[in-house]
């Protein structure tokens, strides 16, 4: 069947139809444009996402070596705990894919301090007291891009939470959600500096 009697054979448009018919096409003009700019903001410098990440297109994977803990203190838990969170961290705000070793991106370190001593003295019938406790926990991380390496860096994170001063190193050791309000912040930090440029 040709053009002309397939055309011919379609029932004809209302006179209400073709006067929509304008309409309908700058519609689809306006959407195909938008779609454009978008794809040309979202490619024009790597990879933008909502969450913060500019990430190149060409880095698809990442590897997390064990983050060893190299401090006298600290709770057994925590080279695993601190791994397995910068790791799950990534999973959730890119869509980088986790490798063994050998990633686009790779990130090892290790803890390199983790203290706990008073924050604030305060003096109690004479006698000065901690009026509360700090523990600060410092990660040394090396960082490479191996697509970019301007973007690779080593450094320390380091962050802290303060507790009353009726809880003691034992105390916090114990309580894997204590220590881990500092890490989490830590983690972000590390994220943040790595892959959203902040």
């Amino acid at each position: 069947m040709t053009w002309s009697k397939f055309r011919n054979a379609l029932p004809p448009l209302s006179s209400k139809q073709q006067a929509f018919r304008p309409l309908h096409a700058w519609r689809l003009v306006l959407a195909c444009s938008m779609w454009l700019l978008a794809g040309s903001l979202l490619t024009g410098c790597g990879i933008y996402s909502f969450n913060g990440t500019n990430i190149d297109p060409a880095v698809r994977t990442i590897s997390i070596a064990t983050i060893q803990n190299n401090s006298p203190q600290g709770p057994a838990f925590l080279t695993q705990r601190f791994t397995e969170d910068l790791k799950d961290y990534f999973q959730r705000n890119t869509n980088l894919r986790l490798v063994p070793r050998d990633g686009d991106l790779q990130f090892d370190g290790n803890i390199i301090a983790y203290d706990f001593a008073p924050a604030s003295i305060q003096q109690v019938e004479g006698v000065s007291q901690a009026g509360s406790n700090r523990l600060t926990i410092q990660v040394k991380i090396r960082f490479t891009n191996t697509k970019d390496d301007k973007q690779s860096f080593e450094q320390v994170f380091q962050n802290f939470d303060d507790y009353p001063a009726s809880r003691n190193i034992a105390t916090i050791n114990s309580d894997p959600g204590a220590v881990r309000t500092t890490t989490d912040k830590i983690v972000t930090d590390i994220f943040n500096k790595s892959v959203a440029n902040w």
